[in-house]
């Protein structure tokens, strides 16, 4: 059952890590700010949270699967208020023009 609870957390955190890159990748390419916000929240909000799966099942206690899944919701909230303060400010800089 190791075995394949080590698969698992290999290929989940393998995958959240491509997201992670393609969000970086999203952020250097994209040509305007709105896009860039668009590319890096959704790209790193599902790499975080698939690396967080693939973390579950190595966690030595619920307390500890707890505490990362608390992470994730954490940086979820904390990257859906820094986007739209950021779009929002886009925003107002483009109607001020």
């Amino acid at each position: 059952m190791s075995a394949l609870f080590d698969t698992v957390t290999v290929v989940l955190v393998s995958v959240g890590a491509l997201l992670f890159l393609a969000g970086a990748l999203g952020l250097l390419r994209f040509p305007d700010t709105l896009s860039r916000l668009h590319a890096i929240s959704k790209a790193d909000n599902l790499g975080l949270g698939l690396i967080v799966l693939g973390l579950l099942p190595q966690s030595a206690s619920v307390a500890g699967g707890l505490k990362l899944v608390c992470i994730w919701l954490l940086a979820q909230l904390s990257a859906a208020t820094a986007s739209q303060l950021l779009a929002r400010a886009v925003h107002r800089d483009r109607t001020e023009r």
